[in-house]
């Protein structure tokens, strides 16, 4: 398969007061158009700062990322910020939605912020998203009229609208119950079924157990990486 996701050992660095945390030491990681990862790991592992990294977020103090063929080491704010609208789609645990904007406006908005040069009727690209994620019947419900699961279908729209090739998702399933949760998953699936690649961080076993590939931090390090048997 295609490489998407190249890292060459990357290290990072935090300074808090006097003391220095290394949060990545030296990683190494290839991710390939298509899979599905889930990345595990005890708070302090250095999974969300190799997340942070692979979203464009933050930048490694050493080591080589590259996205889709694009080295990120050297590139400036602004380019990583279009970088990251065109590459990748975001899911975060709390939906992180604007609670004054309806469902459709709220998927609209990236597409606002899409700078690839094409014109693209952002309305029917919010709405074709959030009929994928079957919540058709809600373009103008406001988040405090949705319940967890679809303000959280919600955001996935919103991560997809832009048609990017690799979705992040942070704690996707942290603050809902079991079976909404297993929606949510089956959702996931379906988005890597038509090609999507994600990356999926997650403290539940059973969630991760959704992926194809499962990455085990700590102390800054990846100390296992194994393909999930079906």
């Amino acid at each position: 398969m295609e490489g998407l996701i190249k890292i060459s050992s990357i290290s990072k660095t935090y300074r808090m007061g006097d003391v220095e945390v290394n949060a990545l030491r030296g990683v190494d990681l290839n991710i390939s158009k298509g899979e599905f990862v889930a990345v595990m790991g005890a708070s302090g592992s250095g999974k969300s700062t190799l997340m942070n990294v692979i979203g464009c977020l933050d930048v490694a103090d050493k080591g080589s990322y590259s996205l889709d063929g694009k080295e990120t080491s050297h590139l400036k704010r602004r380019e990583l910020a279009d970088l990251r609208n065109s590459k990748i789609g975001f899911v975060f645990q709390n939906f992180s939605l604007l609670a004054r904007t309806t469902a459709l406006e709220n998927v609209e908005l990236p597409a606002h912020y899409s700078r690839g040069g094409k014109k693209v009727d952002h309305r029917a690209a919010a709405r074709a998203a959030l009929v994928k994620v079957g919540l058709g019947a809600r373009l103008d419900h406001m988040p405090n009229q949705l319940s967890g699961g679809q303000q959280q279908r919600v955001a996935i729209a919103r991560a997809i609208v832009n048609d990017p090739p690799l979705i992040l998702a942070d704690e996707p399933t942290g603050a809902l119950d079991t079976q909404t949760s297993l929606e949510v998953m089956a959702l996931f699936k379906d988005l890597n079924n038509s090609g999507k690649t994600i990356v999926l961080v997650t403290h539940e076993p059973d969630i991760a157990l959704h992926a194809n590939r499962l990455i085990k931090m700590r102390d800054g390090i990846i100390i296992s990486d194994e393909l999930m048997r079906k």
